[in-house]
Formats: C-alpha cells, structure tokens, sequence
C-alpha cells in the first residue's frame, strides 16, 4: 500500500471514530490543502454531507466572506457579469430554470431601456429640425432662440454616435 492510500486509510479510520461519537445529525468532512499544489488537495467527507451546509459553516464559523479573493468567487462573479452583458445584448439565453436567468433578465431590461433611450434621442433631433424648418419658412425667427437647443443636439449627437445604429 503506498503512503497515500495508507493516509486515506489512516485518515478515513479517525473520521469514522470521530463520527461514532458526534450528534445524530451531524456530518464530518476533512479537507486537506497544499497552497499551489491543488493536485495535492484532499476531501474526505461523509455521506449524505451537504456542501452547501459545509460552505455556510466556514462562513458563519470560519471567516470565509464575501471579501478576499478565491477563485469560487471569481468564478461565480463572472459568470453574473457574462449573464447579464449576454441578456443586454438580448444574445444566447441561459436554458429555462437556469439560477443565471435572473441575472440575464436584468440585463435585457437594462438593454431594452437603452434601446428606448436611443431610439427616442434619435428622434428628438430629427424633430426639432423639423419644427426649425417650418418656422425658417414661415418667414424666420433669431436664430439665438435655439441656440440651447442646437447644442443639446450636438451633445445628443456626440452620445449618440458611440452607440451603433
């Protein structure tokens, strides 16, 4: 038997002793770690034993928070990032009862909101120089009665041409 299983074996044998002598319901797990040697990483753990509950423990009981950095975390950050720039894209949808649905519908609603915002400040300059138009064929008007106006078009106009049509 080589060092490992021996260990394993070692290791398996106190876990079961220590089993023996907790509550009925509670649940045992060892988890052993090498720092930049994953390959190394050991999990021994109970059946029946709900990951879940072993992650809500380290929280409440061993530091383990929101701050820090561990790729878990980064993982799932990114995976929330991707889902909602992917929903205000309106592009590739998550399958149905996805946990990453809601995260993609508030993208969408945030895209389909800008969609409305865009459309709407295309049309507002294209109406106001409809309406200059009418009133310099009228017979005239000064032209400093829509100065402000024209240079809330040339700021609409320079947001706008960020955005593709």
């Amino acid at each position: 038997m080589s060092a490992t299983q021996q260990f394993h074996q070692t290791a398996n044998d106190c876990l079961e002793r220590i089993a023996a002598d907790l509550w009925p319901e509670a649940k045992l797990a060892l988890v052993i770690y090498t720092p930049n040697k994953p390959e190394l990483d050991l999990v021994l753990k109970d059946s029946g034993l709900n990951v879940d509950e072993v992650v809500n423990t380290l929280r409440r009981r061993g530091g383990l928070g929101l701050d820090g950095e561990n790729i878990y975390k980064r993982l799932l950050c990114d995976a929330v990032i991707g889902a909602m720039a992917l929903g205000k894209q309106n592009n590739n949808p998550p399958p149905a009862g996805h946990w990453g649905q809601e995260f993609w519908d508030i993208g969408r609603a945030e895209g389909a909101l800008q969609d409305k915002l865009v459309h709407a400040l295309r049309l507002a300059p294209k109406e106001l120089d409809a309406c200059q138009r009418v009133i310099h064929y009228a017979g005239g008007f000064d032209p400093a009665y829509v100065n402000d106006a024209q240079a809330a078009i040339k700021e609409a106009n320079s947001v706008l041409d960020k955005i593709p049509a």
